[in-house]
């Protein structure tokens, strides 16, 4: 039966590979400052917009620039503030409502994934009223153009600035889903190394390694295309270079702007050459526990890769000559080796712990049906688990 599954899954990624370069991607067009959604607004006539954010970014006065910038523009607002960190189906349609009842005509994500994520499914709820997010789930089922939506990230790590993939929980059944659809894809994205300044340590260690997990993934799997390795090394090479720099130094700019960048790029690469297993167990842990989604990716990632073994071992060893993490000249085995030693050297030096141990025994089973369902025929894996499989990692990055 498993053998019947796999030749399935393996079919439905050939023939997804093949018609990459016939599907409607898009890159968002980049704003380089903030100042600049006004002027973007304007062009397109708009005169009143909903910003989507979370508390904590409000309390902290992150939003003021922007909501200073709209007034002098004439561009009236109203703030949705109540998305949380896993954004679950009640943020999406409370801010859905706030849309309607104020009248806006734009979106703005304003924060980490979880806002843009938020965004994202309120507005597919803006134009398909009688479609639930449930119903939304998988691919393509929104297919519908969504108002315009500007993100402004200030995490350098989910890339969902780029992506077209919301990521929500339904807290009910303790499950996280991803909604893909090209419509999704933000029209422009605000790269300001500013609105990441006072982004705490452990969050920069963290959502920088989403972006690495992005990365890793994206290159490792079995659809990837010249532009999608390309934006991965980039992304890669970034990453090493600058983000211990943005951890031990929140206000360097340079290292800032990098990081900035190696998300965007990441986001490219995995939006066309998708995820893998690293990402469908976070999201289980996330929908679950509550499990940070970036926590997650880095806890998870090197166990992951050493699992799949021999079969990423060439393109593990390419990325990481290419990126300049280790020297050309390597032997693949010992290249690969040496990255993934990397990666774990990388989340010990910024606090990142080795294990979730509050993973629970008898939740398990449940959490690898859920990832089975989502990578399972969906993500182009370097190896293919069924649950039996996919369990296995949950135990060991329990600490098994």
């Amino acid at each position: 039966m498993w053998m019947i599954r796999k030749l399935y899954c393996r079919t439905f990624q050939t023939v997804f590979r093949l018609a990459l370069p016939f599907l409607p991607y898009r890159n968002p067009k980049i704003i380089p400052s903030v100042s600049g959604v006004a002027d973007v607004c304007q062009k397109k006539s708009i005169d009143s917009v909903m910003i989507v954010t979370d508390s904590g970014i409000r309390s902290l006065g992150l939003t003021r620039f922007l909501e200073k910038t709209l007034q002098e523009a004439d561009i009236s607002y109203c703030i949705y503030d109540k998305t949380v960190a896993n954004p679950t189906i009640k943020n999406v349609e409370e801010a859905k409502k706030l849309y309607l009842e104020y009248g806006a005509k734009a979106l703005i994500a304003f924060g980490g994934g979880s806002s843009m994520d938020c965004a994202k499914a309120a507005g597919a709820r803006i134009v398909k009223p009688k479609q639930s997010i449930h119903k939304m789930k998988g691919l393509l089922k929104v297919h519908k153009r969504l108002p315009l939506l500007i993100a402004i990230p200030t995490t350098a790590g989910t890339g969902s600035e780029t992506t077209l993939a919301a990521v929500i929980t339904d807290s009910e059944k303790h499950h996280k889903y991803p909604i893909n659809d090209f419509s999704l894809i933000p029209h422009y994205a605000v790269l300001d190394y500013h609105e990441t300044i006072k982004l705490p340590k452990g969050i920069t260690a963290t959502t920088g390694m989403d972006a690495l997990t992005h990365a890793v993934e994206a290159y490792i799997g079995r659809s990837t295309t010249r532009e999608t390795r390309l934006m991965a090394e980039e992304a890669v090479h970034l990453i090493y270079q600058h983000l211990k720099a943005a951890y031990d130094n929140g206000k360097d700019k340079e290292a800032r702007s990098a990081m900035l960048k190696a998300a965007y790029c990441a986001g490219v690469a995995f939006t066309k050459s998708y995820v893998g297993y690293v990402h469908a167990v976070a999201h289980s842990l996330g929908g679950q526990y509550g499990t940070p989604h970036g926590l997650a990716n880095a806890v998870i990632l090197p166990v992951v890769l050493r699992l799949y073994g021999p079969a990423c071992e060439k393109k593990l060893a390419r990325l990481a000559k290419n990126a300049g993490v280790v020297d050309k000249k390597m032997k693949e085995k010992e290249a690969a080796a040496c990255f993934i030693d990397w990666i774990q050297r990388m989340n010990d030096s910024m606090g990142i712990p080795r294990t979730l141990p509050e993973i629970l025994e008898e939740d398990i089973p449940v959490m690898a049906r859920h990832a089975d369902a989502e990578g399972n025929p969906l993500y182009p894996v370097p190896v293919l688990m069924n649950r039996k499989e996919l369990e296995r990692i949950y135990q060991m990055v329990k600490g098994r």
